[in-house]
């Protein structure tokens, strides 16, 4: 594939470019979606352990903290230091949200 000054562009740019479009994607489609401002995350594990149990949390998110003897004090501890994780929780957090207001 060429590129916009005549070189070629490499398959790692594209893969990178490509990336890119579906992060922009991703980003436009959760403009539609409530804004996580304001929210702790210790409120939305509360909010996720009693509305659908650590078990379903685990199912959602594998992580030991929701499997194996499962507290809010680990489980925020684990999903401060781990990005990953911590989006996922909050991705299922908005879940949990856009079923409770449809």
């Amino acid at each position: 594939m060429v590129a916009c000054h005549g070189t070629r562009e490499s398959r790692s740019a594209q893969a990178k470019r490509s990336s890119v479009k579906c992060a922009m994607d991703s980003i436009k489609k959760s403009a539609n979606r409530p804004v996580l401002e304001g929210i702790t995350l210790e409120a939305m594990v509360t909010r996720l352990a009693g509305d659908i149990g650590w078990s379903a949390m685990a199912a959602a998110v594998p992580i030991r903290c929701f499997t194996h003897d499962p507290s809010i004090k680990s489980s925020l501890k684990f999903l401060r230091r781990t990005p990953w994780a911590r989006n996922r929780v909050e991705a299922l957090y908005l879940d949990l949200i856009d079923r409770r207001i449809d």
